[in-house]
């Protein structure tokens, strides 16, 4: 297991203040400040005729402080040279003032899409983000064996990792709370998508334009717990095809490991069928890649011998004329991280359990069967 401890990762360029009186040492400014000990934060409550619970609140961007009372607080606070330790502000709410984030990959498109997404939410707020990448069985069980972020962090944000009951056990002993990016853990906050929704969307487009021998090509994962994404994917491509009054062929069902070149294996298994199918999905828009490759070096038309849907709408996609269902990826991991910031300083989420909608994307690979 790698850990990647960044503070306050992307942060916003500085801006310096009009009139900030300061230095500049190899680029980064650096306000002038009074002699230490001259202003702490009971000073600035004094004179700003509040408590040192709303100056803490106020300099800190939480709620339950007016948008009045707060810039009369911040315009002092400048006005006096005065900055607050970060430390000492987080000790004086009790907190690390830290957030883990746990991902099975920081590489990846849609790991590095969803944490572009929670870090975009955290830009403007006082907590840091520390990074755990679990690319492995044995790193997962590690984690959540050793649970290394306990007793440091002030929330724990999962990015589409499947959890075993156990491992939930744990999670729940650490007694901070658990957000789930790009999926479900309980009744723990989460935000994702409708993934049986998404199937749905994918096999009824193929559906509509005509097409009655449709195969799945779905997808596995290395771990040895089950992703949800995939029987949910198959559920909303299996109840399109029952709505149309049409048969789910046993042999058009196939399981691949999940990337492009189970998605290529997937589809050279297709075309050796006695009837291959005239219409396919992918799980992901990987898949349908590596199923476009087979068509091409097999030299099959798309779409006009086999129209191929993906599901993600990956960058590429667009590139290579995919049709597909769009999920928002990197809104999902803004929501999780406003989410985090809701959990963490506020009593209550007014919203807990988000669901993003998806949306097709009708491109050059589908056509209406060819006659």
């Amino acid at each position: 297991m790698s850990t990647l401890s960044a503070a306050r990762l992307g942060t916003a360029s500085r801006r310096w203040p009009p009139g900030a009186q300061g230095t500049v040492v190899a680029g980064v400014y650096r306000r002038a400040v009074p002699p230490k000990g001259s202003l702490n934060m009971a000073d600035l409550a004094e004179r700003a005729g509040v408590s040192i619970a709303t100056v803490s609140r106020a300099l800190s961007g939480a709620t339950g402080v007016s948008d009045a009372t707060r810039e009369r607080i911040r315009t002092l606070a400048q006005d006096l040279s005065y900055t607050v330790s970060p430390d000492a502000a987080r000790l004086a709410r009790g907190s690390n003032g830290r957030i883990a984030v746990v991902t099975p990959d920081v590489a990846h498109w849609f790991y590095a899409s969803m944490l572009d997404g929670i870090v975009t939410a955290l830009h403007d707020s006082d907590l840091d983000v520390l990074l755990y990448e679990v690319q492995e069985e044995r790193e997962r069980r590690r984690f959540f064996d050793d649970l290394p972020a306990r007793r440091q962090v002030d929330a724990l944000v999962l990015i589409a990792l499947p959890i075993s009951d156990d491992e939930r056990r744990r999670l729940d002993l650490m007694g901070v709370p658990v957000v789930m990016a790009g999926g479900v853990l309980g009744e723990h906050p989460h935000v994702r998508i409708d993934d049986e929704a998404a199937g749905r969307q994918a096999a009824a487009h193929l559906v509509h334009a005509g097409h009655e021998r449709i195969a799945m090509i779905n997808a596995k994962g290395h771990w040895t717990l089950e992703y949800a994404a995939p029987g949910a994917r198959v559920r909303g491509f299996r109840s399109a095809l029952e709505e149309a009054g049409l048969s789910v062929d046993p042999a058009l069902m196939l399981l691949e490991p999940w990337g492009s070149t189970g998605g290529a294996e997937g589809m050279s298994r297709l075309l050796d069928l006695p009837q291959p199918p005239t219409a396919v999905v992918a799980f992901s828009d990987e898949m349908a890649f590596g199923a476009l490759r087979t068509l091409r070096r097999a030299a099959v038309p798309v779409p006009d011998a086999v129209s191929v849907v993906g599901i993600d709408d990956h960058a590429v996609s667009e590139m290579l004329d995919l049709t597909t269902v769009h999920q928002p990826v990197v809104d999902q991991g803004r929501a999780a991280g406003n989410l985090v910031r809701q959990v963490v300083h506020e009593d209550s989420v007014p919203s807990p359990h988000l669901t993003l909608p998806t949306q097709l994307i009708v491109r050059g690979t589908t056509a209406p069967p060819r006659l």
